[in-house]
C-alpha cells in the first residue's frame, strides 16, 4: 500500500477524480471513497445509498454523503447494475472514516463495460500525481479560509 501526503492509497485499486475507488472482485466492482475523502470530510454522519438493482453510468451521481461539514455527491466511478449495497453504513456511516477500503465500502456493481471504465480511472503513478495535486488544492483552500473540501 502506498502513502501519499499521509493518506493510504492501496496499489491494487483504481481511482476516480471524485475520490471514489474501485476494486475488481470476480468480475464485479466494489466501490468506496478514498482515504483523502474521508480525512478531509470529517465524520460521515449520513449516506444516501443507491438501491440494489439500479443501473448507474460511470460519472453519474447515484447518492449523497453527508459529513458534519457538508453534503457531497456520491459519483459512480464505474457503470453497471448495483448488485449489493453496504447496509452497515445505514447504522454506522463512520465506517467510511474508520475503514474506507474494507468495512466502509459503499456498493458492489456488476459492470456493463468493465475494461472501458477501468481505462478511464487512475492507477499507479497517475494516482500519486493526482492526489498530490488534490492535497495542494485542499491546503490552498484552507489557507484562503475555505474548509478544504
Amino acid at each position: 500500500m502506498a502513502e501519499v501526503g499521509g493518506y493510504n492509497v492501496p496499489d491494487e485499486l483504481y481511482y476516480h477524480e471524485e475520490h471514489g475507488w474501485v476494486k475488481v472482485e470476480d468480475g464485479k466492482a466494489r466501490v468506496g471513497m478514498n482515504d483523502m475523502f474521508q480525512g478531509t470530510s470529517g465524520d460521515i454522519v449520513y449516506v444516501d445509498l443507491p438501491f440494489e438493482g439500479d443501473e448507474v453510468e460511470a460519472g453519474e451521481v447515484c447518492g449523497k454523503i453527508q459529513s458534519a461539514k457538508w453534503i457531497g455527491k456520491l459519483v459512480a466511478p464505474i457503470g453497471g447494475e448495483i448488485v449489493e449495497i453496504n447496509e452497515e453504513l445505514e447504522n454506522d456511516p463512520t465506517l467510511i472514516n474508520k475503514d474506507p477500503y474494507e468495512g466502509g465500502w459503499i456498493m458492489l456493481v456488476e459492470p456493463s463495460d468493465l475494461d472501458s471504465d477501468l481505462g478511464k480511472l487512475m492507477q499507479g503513478d497517475a494516482v500519486k500525481a493526482w492526489l498530490e495535486a488534490e492535497i495542494k488544492k485542499s491546503e490552498e483552500l484552507k489557507a484562503q479560509g475555505g474548509d478544504g473540501d
